[in-house]
């Protein structure tokens, strides 16, 4: 699936570090996704819920939020209020730059999170939570010998899942504010409450208590033999299946027709890169996505046309779209056509009629096969209407390109 990785500013001003796991196809809706305590966007089961959902036709933000994995600032200054903001600036960029999250889902705290943000996303229709506590100040359980030290020096480093954190006194204060229970019974969104009855973190009391405070629609699905970090494969897919199931009811899923570009203006070709590999790149114009790529031999991974390949596609294309109007206009029996075309370097004094004498030229071969009942005149006639196609021209004529640097 295209995964695109970029950046976006938090509440806190820092720049935080997104993925976006895309259909192959048409987007069918956006998700939201909050990840666990301490972990990132790149924690397996983000990772795998994600790509599952995108198979689905869900496309899936998921990011870092302060001090974590890839993004800017300092976890110690960080607090559930603060990953709820950032939530809701997660969405905004959605929102300004594709479109805003029909669909939130959160796994352990950033299932809380998700609760507590939901009110502030307009458009989410559906909230799915996973292996969620019921009260954000669940988490001090994970340091409880260490809660007297923070709240008498302010500070404490403590290790979580065998890595070091500090947390501050602001982190338990944050938390011992919140109400989460009042959110949840003024959600007014579609509910899924997803968790183990075997979550030795998190609870199964806690799935209980937000599923009685949330009011209908809501449902409730057990992961039996699930961990709580869904550490299994088959665990995520299974929750990224149901998720994919349970938000049809919610949320039109109906793939958007592609809207015909009527209009005579020209449309913009966007290509930016992924940073899932070296050179991959996601090609956007209109309603079409496709990836480009080199192959490996030239240093890529081979999962796209390559330039040549699309500059040689536009080339064919054009070749047979101009002779099938050509066919068309003059009732020729055509059956179909088929072009053939390689890009190669030359010598330039291996070719008699090119004007340049020295050094490299390009050459592109094309071979037409028309299929027909044909004469040989019609055929010729056919050949010299294929040096017409608007790209023959603009390739073989002087070409103007205007660089200039985005504002």
């Amino acid at each position: 699936m295209p995964h695109e990785r970029f950046q976006f500013t938090g509440v806190g001003g820092h720049q935080l570090a997104a993925a976006l796991d895309t259909p192959d196809g048409p987007v069918k809706a956006y998700a939201l996704f909050a990840h666990c305590f301490t972990c990132g966007k790149d924690v397996l089961a983000a990772k795998r819920i994600a790509v599952a959902l995108a198979a689905k036709g869900i496309a899936t933000l998921r990011f870092d939020f302060t001090g974590l994995g890839s993004s800017e600032g300092d976890f110690a200054n960080s607090t559930f209020s603060s990953n709820v903001a950032d939530l809701v600036r997660a969405a905004d960029h959605l929102r300004e730059t594709r479109q805003a999250p029909a669909i939130l889902i959160g796994h352990s705290l950033g299932g809380a999170a998700i609760l507590a943000a939901a009110g502030q996303i307009p458009e989410a229709k559906a909230v799915v939570t996973v292996a969620a506590p019921s009260d954000p100040a669940h988490i001090t359980h994970l340091f409880k010998d260490k809660v007297e030290g923070i709240r008498a020096q302010g500070e404490v480093e403590v290790s979580l899942a065998g890595r070091p954190f500090r947390i501050k006194r602001e982190l338990l204060d944050d938390v011992a504010e919140q109400n989460l229970t009042a959110q949840v019974t003024k959600l007014h969104k579609a509910l899924l409450v997803m968790h183990s009855p075997t979550d030795d973190t998190v609870g199964i009391d806690n799935a209980t208590h937000i599923f009685v405070a949330a009011k209908h629609p809501k449902s409730f699905v057990s992961l039996a033999g699930a961990d709580h970090l869904l550490s299994g494969k088959q665990d995520a897919a299974y929750v990224a299946d149901v998720i994919g199931a349970w938000v049809e009811r919610y949320v039109d899923l109906a793939a958007p027709k592609p809207t015909a570009n009527t209009s005579n203006t020209p449309r913009n070709v966007v290509v930016q890169e992924t940073r899932n590999s070296k050179f991959q790149q996601i090609v956007t114009t209109g309603p079409h996505r496709m990836l480009a790529d080199e192959p490996a031999a030239a240093g890529g991974e081979d999962t796209g046309p390559g330039p040549y390949d699309f500059l040689l596609t536009a080339l064919g294309a054009c070749t047979s779209m101009t002779m099938r109007m050509y066919a068309d206009r003059k009732s020729l029996p055509v059956e179909r056509i088929t072009v053939t075309l390689q890009h190669n370097k030359i010598y330039a004094k291996d070719c008699e009629e090119c004007e340049t004498r020295e050094g490299m030229l390009d050459q592109i071969d094309r071979v037409i096969k028309i299929e027909g009942a044909l004469d040989a005149d019609q055929r010729k006639r056919l050949m010299e209407i294929a040096d017409k196609c608007p790209v023959h021209k603009t390739l073989t004529s002087e070409v103007r390109i205007v660089t200039k640097a985005a504002e």
